[in-house]
């Protein structure tokens, strides 16, 4: 079962779709993944960890639309 819950992550403001949050979630996870494999802790569940951050509000998810422009 997820945890957090679903509902409770699609009720947050900076969330607009749930291709936003597992798209985010994907990405923190990786991260989280790649540090945890430099760092050789123990073994913890990533993607949880990733949507617990979310819903915290402990990294800020941009979208495409909020993306500066490159030009």
């Amino acid at each position: 079962m997820l945890h957090p819950p679903i509902d409770k992550l699609m009720e947050l403001k900076h969330i607009d779709s749930k291709y936003t949050l597992v798209v985010a979630a994907a990405k923190r996870a990786r991260q989280l993944q790649d540090a945890h494999l430099a760092n050789k802790s123990e073994a913890d569940k990533f993607v949880r960890a990733a949507l617990e951050e979310i819903v915290q509000n402990k990294i800020k998810i941009v979208t495409q639309g909020e993306q500066p422009d490159k030009s």
